[in-house]
């Protein structure tokens, strides 16, 4: 009940104020340099692996606020205080960070 009060939170948000498709943010970033835009989109794809290998309330809390879902708003829809929010996003990042530097994900 949690995850589609979640979803439709967040589909009110997209209907909003749309948000730039891949496609999109690949035409802004331009062909400038190839190596880097390789990198970056290796990268991306292996942080988007990392993320969905966290556990299933985490990742939920991750996405939402990848979204740009404020503490208060995620908090709402899981159930959780903003405070509870806070520091799951933070141990989240922290271990998305440890995991990609060693070299996970690849």
């Amino acid at each position: 009940m949690a995850h589609n009060t979640g979803a439709s939170h967040v589909l009110k948000r997209k209907a909003q104020a749309p948000l730039a498709g891949i496609e999109e943010l690949d035409q802004a970033a331009g062909d400038d340099d190839p190596e880097r835009n390789v990198s970056e989109r290796q990268a991306m794809l292996r942080l988007t692996h990392l993320i969905q290998g966290l556990k299933p309330a985490d990742r939920q809390v991750l996405l939402l606020y990848l979204e740009d879902i404020d503490a208060a708003a995620i908090g709402e829809i899981t159930g959780l205080s903003a405070g509870a929010i806070a520091v799951k996003i933070h141990r989240a990042k922290a271990v998305l960070a440890r995991r990609f530097n060693q070299g996970e994900g690849r």
